[in-house]
Formats: C-alpha cells, sequence, structure tokens
C-alpha cells in the first residue's frame, strides 16, 4: 500500500482564561509577519476576551484585540491582515478585516424586553454581544424566556447584531438545553430556514414512470433492509437473486440522494454546511430535513423508491466474477432488525427470507476472513447506549456487540465502497485522476507505535515493522493471543490510540485499516455529505463525462472537519450522560478498570456501567507521592513501588458530578487489595484522605 503523509492541521485545543498556550511558539517564514499581509485563519476569543487567530503556516498565532474583531466570533473562519510584525521578539498582531465563515450562527440565551427595544442575551463562555431583536421578530418571546436565536445580520456600521427568536426553550428541561448548547457550539444549527424546508416539502411522493425507465428495474427481486430498531432512515437495501448461470447476483442499493439534491440549491448548500447528520444519546439532528431523510430517500418497506446500486455477480464460495454500477428503482419487501436477523441466524435459517439470510451471512463471513487475511485490521468494537425514560433522563446502560447480524451488513457495505473507488481510481480527465473524495488512513504513527511495541512486549506481544503489511499481522496476532486475557482491553486501548484518523482526501493513498487500496464513502449519502459527492462523480463518470472540480480537496477538508466536530458532539452528550446517570450514586462503591493515564491522575471505567470518572493525583497525595511513567502508561508510587496501569481493575467511591463541566469525580477505596502485587494500599500518615478533587 501507497504510503504518504496527509498534511495534518495544526489542533486548535481549549483555550483557558489566559494567553498562556500561546507563549511558547514562534513565527516561521518573514514574509509571513509582515506589516500588511493577510492570512487564512480561525479565531480563538479567550474567555478573558482575547483573541488568537491560529493560522496553518504560521508556527504562533496572531493577536487580535478585541476593537479589531470587526464582527468575528470565536470559532469563526476568518482573514487576518498584520498590522504589528513581532519584530525584537515581540508578538506579532493583526485585525480582522473578513469573516470567511462563521463557525455559528445559532445561539441559546435569554430575552430582554425593555419599553423601546428587545435584546438577546447569549449564555456563552465566550465573551461575545447581545444581538437587538426586532419586535417583530420575538414570535411569541416574553421578557426573561429561555431562547434559540439566530444571528440574522451584522453589519460593520451597526453597533450591534441584529437576530430572530427561532423557538422557545422549555425550562425544566435542563438535559435538553445541554444537548442543543452541545450542538450549537460545535457549530450545527438546530433547524432548517424556510427555504430549505420549502425546497424540501417541493418534491412528489413516489417514483416517476419517465424517470423509472431510465434506470435498472430490480422492483421484481427481493429486497430488504436491515437497520437498527429505533432507525427512520433507511439508506442502504440488500437485493438477491440466483441466476440462471449458477452465480448469485446480490445488490447493493444506496437511497439516491442525489436525485433531490442539486448542486446551487439552498437544500444542497444547507446540506453542505452540515455534511453529517449528528447522533446523540438522546436525539438525531439530521444533515437533512425529514421530509427527504426520513420520507422520500428512506428506503421503506413496500414502496418504490430511487437508488445508486452496486450489483456483484458472485459464486457461493464469494468469488466476485462481475461488478455492475448505476441508477437503479427498488422496492423493499421486508424491514428487518439487527436483533431479528441475528436470530435467524442463529437458528440456522428459520424465519422469514431464512435461506437468503444464511447464504448472505455465508458469503459476508468469508469477505471478512479474506478482508483480515489480507492485512484489514481486527480491533473489535462495543457500543454503549443508554435507556432513557420519558424525560430523556437516563435510567439504564447496554452494552451492544457486533455480532455476524451487523457484520454482515458491515462486509456488503465494505465491499461496495471498495468498488465504486476502484471503478473511479482507473479515469483520467487530461491524464490527470478524476477529483474525488477518498476515504483514507494513514499507516500507524511512529512516534506513537514505538512506545506502544515496548508496552505490548511485556505481554509478550512482539511486533515485526518491516513493512506496513507486517505490522497489520502484528496488531491481528496481538489481538488473537490477547483475546479473553487481563490485558485485552488495555491493548486495544492502546493499540487503536496508535492508528491514524482516517479523513477525505482527493489525494487516494488507501486505507491502512481495511486494507485497501481504494476506498470512499458511497453507502450512506442521506447521513454523509461526501457520499452525496460520491455519486454525483460516479454518474458523471458513467455519462462519459467526469469534470475537474477544483475544490474537491477543499471540500474533502471541509467534510473531515464537519466530521471531527460531529464526533467531539457526541463524546460530549455521551460524557453529559454518564454525569447524569451516576449522579444518582454518589457515595456508592464499583468495580472499575482504569483507562487512562495522566500526570495529574487516572481515569476509570465501571465495569457496570462503562461510565468513566477520574481520580485525581491529589487524592492519593497521603498514600503516596506518585510519578507519571509515560512509557509504561502508568503512575508509581515513590514510596511503596505501588502502581496505576491502564487495564489494572480497582474499586472506586462516587464522590461528585458535575453536569456543567461534564465531568465525574471518583476517589480510591481505601484498603484495595491488588490482584497482582497482593500490596494493601493505606495511608502513609495517620489520617484520612483530604476529600479535595483535581480537574480532568
Amino acid at each position: 500500500m501507497k504510503k504518504k503523509k496527509i498534511n495534518k492541521e495544526s489542533k486548535q485545543k481549549e483555550s483557558k482564561d489566559s494567553s498562556a498556550k500561546h507563549k511558547s511558539s514562534k513565527v516561521s517564514g518573514g514574509k509571513h509577519k509582515h506589516p500588511g499581509a493577510s492570512h487564512r485563519g480561525v479565531i480563538d476569543i479567550t474567555r478573558s476576551g482575547m483573541g488568537y487567530v491560529t493560522v496553518v503556516d504560521m508556527e504562533r498565532d496572531v493577536i487580535v484585540r478585541p476593537q479589531h474583531f470587526n464582527t468575528a466570533l470565536h470559532g469563526d473562519t476568518v482573514e487576518v491582515q498584520i498590522t504589528k510584525s513581532g519584530g525584537g521578539g515581540g508578538r506579532v498582531e493583526g485585525e480582522i478585516v473578513r469573516i470567511i465563515e462563521r463557525k455559528q450562527t445559532q445561539f441559546i440565551g435569554r430575552i430582554s424586553i425593555q419599553k423601546n427595544y428587545s435584546f438577546f442575551i447569549p449564555e456563552t463562555d465566550r465573551p461575545m454581544p447581545d444581538l437587538f431583536i426586532p419586535t417583530d421578530k420575538l414570535n411569541g418571546a416574553v421578557n426573561n424566556d429561555k431562547v434559540v436565536v439566530k444571528l440574522t445580520s451584522w453589519d460593520k456600521a451597526k453597533r450591534v447584531p441584529e437576530g430572530e427568536v427561532l423557538e422557545l426553550v422549555k425550562q425544566e428541561a435542563e438535559n435538553d438545553i445541554a444537548m442543543k448548547q452541545i450542538l450549537l457550539g460545535a457549530g450545527f444549527n438546530l433547524s432548517f430556514d424556510d427555504e430549505v424546508m420549502e425546497q424540501a416539502e417541493r418534491f412528489p411522493d413516489g417514483v416517476s414512470d419517465a424517470e423509472a425507465k431510465k434506470r435498472r428495474d430490480f422492483r421484481d427481486v427481493l429486497t430488504f433492509t436491515i437497520d437498527p430498531v429505533d432507525a427512520k432512515d433507511f439508506d442502504d437495501a440488500l437485493s438477491i437473486k440466483k441466476n440462471a448461470n449458477g452465480l448469485y447476483e446480490i445488490g447493493v442499493h444506496i437511497a439516491d440522494v442525489s436525485y433531490y439534491v442539486e448542486p446551487g440549491t439552498k437544500l444542497d448548500d444547507e446540506a453542505y454546511a452540515r455534511a453529517t447528520s449528528v447522533y446523540l444519546p438522546d436525539r438525531v439532528l439530521p444533515m437533512l430535513p425529514e421530509r427527504i431523510s426520513n420520507e422520500l430517500c428512506s428506503l421503506r418497506p413496500k414502496e418504490d423508491k430511487y437508488t445508486f446500486s452496486a450489483v456483484f455477480q458472485m459464486t457461493d464460495k464469494g468469488e466476485i466474477k462481475d461488478v455492475w454500477l448505476g441508477r437503479t428503482v427498488i422496492h423493499s419487501n421486508h424491514r428487518f432488525s439487527y436483533e431479528q436477523v441475528q436470530e435467524i441466524i442463529e437458528a440456522g435459517g428459520e424465519g422469514l427470507y431464512g435461506d437468503e439470510i444464511m447464504l448472505l451471512n455465508t458469503l459476508a463471513q468469508k469477505m471478512r476472513k479474506e478482508r483480515f487475511k489480507k492485512g484489514a485490521i481486527n480491533f473489535s468494537s462495543q457500543e454503549v447506549r443508554f435507556v432513557l425514560d420519558e424525560n430523556r433522563k437516563p435510567i439504564g446502560i447496554t452494552i451492544k456487540e457486533s455480532k455476524e447480524a451487523h457484520q454482515l451488513i458491515e462486509e456488503f457495505m465494505l465491499l461496495a465502497n471498495k468498488h465504486v473507488a476502484e471503478f473511479i481510481g482507473k479515469i483520467t480527465v487530461k491524464e490527470k485522476p478524476v477529483p474525488f473524495p477518498y476515504r483514507v488512513h494513514d499507516t500507524p504513527d511512529e512516534a506513537k507505535l514505538g512506545p506502544f511495541m515496548v508496552f505490548a512486549k511485556k505481554y509478550g506481544h512482539t511486533f515485526d515493522v518491516s513493512s506496513p503489511q507486517r505490522i497489520a499481522e502484528s496488531f491481528n496476532q496481538m489481538l488473537k493471543d490477547a483475546h479473553g486475557k487481563p490485558e485485552q482491553h488495555v491493548l486495544e486501548a492502546l493499540g487503536i490510540r496508535t492508528m491514524a484518523k482516517a479523513v477525505y482526501t482527493a489525494e487516494n493513498i488507501g486505507h491502512y485499516g481495511l486494507g485497501f487500496e481504494h476506498y470512499c464513502h458511497f453507502t450512506s449519502p442521506i447521513r454523509r455529505y461526501p457520499d452525496v459527492l460520491v455519486h454525483r462523480v460516479l454518474q458523471q463518470c458513467l455519462d462519459k463525462q467526469p469534470q475537474i472540480d477544483k475544490k474537491m480537496e477543499a471540500k474533502c477538508k471541509h467534510c473531515s472537519e464537519r466530521e471531527r466536530s460531529a464526533m467531539e458532539s457526541e463524546r460530549a452528550a455521551n460524557k453529559y450522560k454518564q454525569v447524569e446517570y451516576m449522579s444518582q450514586f454518589l457515595g456508592e462503591e464499583f468495580e472499575g478498570v482504569v483507562s487512562g493515564v495522566a500526570s495529574f491522575g487516572f481515569w476509570v471505567e465501571t465495569v457496570a456501567h462503562k461510565c468513566e470518572g477520574l481520580v485525581s493525583l491529589f487524592s492519593l497525595s497521603d498514600f503516596d507521592d506518585f510519578r507519571h511513567m509515560e512509557e509504561d502508561y502508568c503512575l508509581v508510587g515513590k514510596r511503596s513501588g505501588r502502581s496505576f496501569r491502564m487495564g489494572d481493575k480497582v474499586t472506586i467511591k462516587v464522590v461528585a458530578a458535575n453536569l456543567e463541566k461534564r465531568q465525574l469525580d471518583y476517589e480510591l477505596v481505601l484498603g484495595h487489595i491488588d490482584s497482582t502485587e497482593k500490596k494493601v494500599l493505606q495511608p502513609t500518615k495517620f489520617q484520612h484522605p483530604k476529600k479535595k478533587r483535581g480537574k480532568k
């Protein structure tokens, strides 16, 4: 597999109420800091009100004072012009001359209605001005109501920005407000504009005869969907039939979103801006209006639907003899849940369409085995889901593991994604590759892989680093050998951390984790914008009219950034629900596993709930003087030699649950006996440990 590094974007860390993080770096290149030079960057406004613009090709941020923000808000992509070069060791300063892209345009806060005017006071941890709300834009809000407001205009000539009330927020729903704040803070709007909704409503129901005649018709072929039990947007379906030549025709049918969402429309602009649906524990914020995602495009049973398909002619051993790609029309015969399909598989094929499901499962398992044989890395996966009451409060936690029913769908989706990318990869325009949003995954980070190999060797696992292929084989052997052993959890967790992040790019370097030379996202256009782009490029190539999209790489970068924002939102929401759930157990003790180690303490994930909290170093200070041993992923006591390493089993007490900070604090239970060293951890002083907590 090709090995080529992708340009890494400089990461913006969470800014604190000081400029400490901005003091250590240096400006690179004199031309960049010359007064009058302009640069594109992202502004980070600290809690104290000072701004710092991060520019990709500059090592040091550009200071921007509040009077030079020129309507910029925290997280906006801006054009900053250098006003002070920073010569003689001083700081580079600048002013914002243009807002390129707003990160956030919707905010939660309170309405203040006075005699002749109304203002919206945002509830945000970063300084921003109040918004003037015209009387005809209050939408029923009264004084002191909590509302969601949209920033509608902010002319530099005006002293204050203007906005309009979009919705009232119920006061009693604290957890609902928290979820909305997470989404808004990540730059995801909670609602669609009227024009977007109007466009979505224009489309007629059903399938037209004229359009159906342009497509390959699969409506008479057995077709069904397999999705989570609570899913509403069914974007993929499988069809199966046996041909006269003895081959099986397996169709992977994907909702044809690009038929409805056309370039240049408000609907497309909004989908691109979001770039992804966001899945929180208690809600889904869709990329497209429900008229599109849950009705027109959703492959609901007993309805004709437009699809884009990859159709495979296969032997009963999984050998592919032919592949066809193109637009189709289908009719789903049945909607299965994963649980229903798993029951059929475990029952040996008893149930509706049991023979077809068993055949598909056999083929999927053969493809899966072959994929790992060729270098795909077999990390196991668990999905932790909250059981919620009618007020969206967590009352329980379930753990879902990947079973054969999930793998059945996964393997056929991977197959379709791979073959679409392979097809596009062979096409050129003017001797250059067609611009295309590949999904790529680089080889492991060498800086992280080295320490991990040293750590894994302590458990008897060795790595062959002579080639990327050998590294993948070593990972798989380690995962196989460690399965069911105490170190399995820590080796899997740390192994995943050595991996690069998968991203979208027009520069194809292959997908290391899957072991594919060509890969893309084709199978989920209802919830991912890159899949919509893939459909468009694929149709152009099928029509033998491929186009050069000079903005493809910029689109890929945007989609990758939005994906990261969505993942961060999902993690924040999951953490909130963990804190919300564990708050009922204050003072109670639980078994846990050390899930992370840092210089200021270690994190513990409870076995029963999979909820992670921090045991601070300060809370251990009366026991021993602990030091962080980074290469061993552990804390070691200077006097006792007692260690806390990732994967160790411990007993903790829940001592604090802070919803605002989304933080759980645990304390180690006194007298805990380490199962390996048989040492009892007791205070070295004759007093009870102080119940003070450090910060995560």
